[in-house]
């Protein structure tokens, strides 16, 4: 698909839109078609799902800054108000379909795995920072444990909602 192909599909569309990213050669491009494609069926009377080839659509993949696939953008009024690269499971890709199709912020929840991973390698590494008296890898640790928990504290929440509504 071409740009301009692209273009006016998504000039035609009345719902929003969720476009996969992906290529035949992508291992887990493949993993994760059955479940877009599962959702895209189940959502149909609300969003629209295309697929685009990443092989055959350089211009539309430019246009996007796709840099790694899979990678999963959503559309709303023909601008981009969610993405996500990189494989996920089926719990984070029905939050994207269900937020777009209900119009709320488009937002990949993080899993119980994940920020459990981030907390503990965040504590790790904040508990050798100052065991070695190094403060820099003690501030390292104590941002990637923040990263853990930042989408669940509402300061964070408040500072990027002004900033939202100033860009808006």
């Amino acid at each position: 698909m071409n740009k301009k192909e692209f273009e006016i599909k998504v000039s035609k569309s009345e719902k929003p839109i969720i476009i996969d990213f992906w290529a035949t050669w992508c291992a887990p491009c493949m993993a994760t078609k059955p479940v877009l494609e599962k959702l895209a069926k189940e959502y149909a009377d609300k969003v629209q799902f295309m697929p685009i080839n990443a092989d055959d659509s350089r211009e539309v993949l430019e246009q996007f800054r796709v840099y790694g696939i899979p990678t999963v953008v959503t559309l709303r009024d023909g601008k981009e108000v969610g993405r996500v690269t990189g494989a996920q499971g089926e719990a984070g890709y029905r939050a994207m379909f269900e937020a777009l199709a209900q119009g709320k912020e488009v937002k990949i929840p993080l899993t119980a795995f994940d920020r459990m991973l981030r907390l503990g390698a965040g504590g790790l590494f904040v508990a050798i920072g100052i065991y070695n008296s190094n403060w820099l890898l003690a501030g390292i640790g104590a941002i990637l444990a923040f990263l853990g928990i930042y989408d669940r504290c509402p300061i964070w929440n408040a500072i990027v909602g002004m900033f939202k509504k100033q860009g808006a």
